[in-house]
């Protein structure tokens, strides 16, 4: 039994203590033991999302592994590995893997080289009000849809887009349609998700660690090869996840500014809607699937997973 002591000492009235009762019991032990408390809550929706993805990528393993009737179109239950060995061995596919690949990485490359100035200028040098507002600005493009943009990009490389009245001045031309225009276009979408998590990383850097640099007669060049790209190096590789996975996966982009070439988007597209063969689609798939797991864990050790 407890006093109520804000009570006058004549009319004090005791408070019965709360019941012992089982949820009781468990709200005491979970407010004693928090990672306990952390898994409860995240163990739902982890088990929820783990369960769809896993699933998602057995049926469609699964369903490389069955045919198509080539008479009727239907899909034969009959297990083979035929759809594999083609799209391991046959040229088209293997000319589209390493094209896919290829734009992936330099979608990347060109992504982090515009990304490292913005990003320092954001962390380093703008004041708070201007790095708001810079924040603002980058996020600003994820606002607007992905098809507005792409189809914006179509306009300005275009033979009569403002890209080629700007640079008939000086000789120039617009690159127009094709792999070039798709790796502009790409970098483009996917440059907000590469300047993030590097300014994230930067901003952990403290200023005294350059100050120190600057004292000890490092040069502005040595400093950030020395001092700032080894703290910051996860945080790249973070940004580098998001453009080189997305770029492996976009289907989209090459059919409006890249025309005639192929990605294994457009190749697993294809398979799924006009040519019908969902089994062959679905062993395409794979290809980007596996190219992006082997990727994360050749980056897990840098850290780099913990700032996405």
């Amino acid at each position: 039994m407890t006093v109520d002591a804000t009570a006058p000492p004549g009319k004090r009235m005791t408070v019965p203590p709360p019941r012992d009762t089982l949820g009781r019991r468990g709200s005491v032990f979970l407010s004693r033991h928090r990672r306990l408390r952390l898994t409860l809550l995240l163990s739902a929706p982890l088990f929820w999302l783990g369960l769809i993805y896993i699933v998602a990528l057995v049926a469609l393993l699964i369903t490389s592994l069955w045919t198509v009737d080539t008479f009727t179109g239907q899909i034969s239950q009959t297990w083979t590995l035929e759809n594999i060995i083609t799209v391991l061995t046959g040229s088209l596919y293997q000319t589209v893997t390493v094209r896919t690949v290829g734009v992936a990485l330099l979608v990347t490359i060109v992504d982090i080289v515009i990304a490292l100035p913005i990003a320092f200028y954001m962390a380093k040098v703008a004041s708070p009000r201007m790095q708001r507002i810079l924040v603002i600005a980058v996020l600003m493009p994820l606002w607007a849809s992905y098809l507005v943009k792409a189809y914006a990009w179509r306009s300005v490389l275009s033979q009569e887009g403002i890209l080629n009245w700007l640079l008939a001045p000086f000789g120039g031309e617009s690159p127009g349609y094709g792999l070039p225009a798709t790796i502009i276009t790409l970098s483009y979408l996917w440059l907000p998700y590469v300047i993030l998590p590097i300014y994230a990383g930067l901003e952990r850097v403290p200023d005294s660690l350059l100050e120190a640099s600057s004292d000890l007669g490092g040069k502005t060049a040595s400093t950030l090869r020395l001092v700032v790209l080894p703290i910051i190096w996860p945080a790249i590789i973070a940004g580098s996840i998001f453009s080189f996975s997305l770029s492996l996966g976009d289907y989209i982009t090459v059919n409006i500014v890249g025309g005639a070439n192929q990605l294994l988007g457009n190749l697993v597209y294809t398979n799924v809607g006009a040519a019908n063969n969902l089994p062959l689609a679905a062993a395409i798939a794979l290809i980007p699937i596996v190219i992006i797991f082997g990727y994360l864990a050749t980056v897990r050790r840098t850290g780099a997973l913990e700032n996405l």
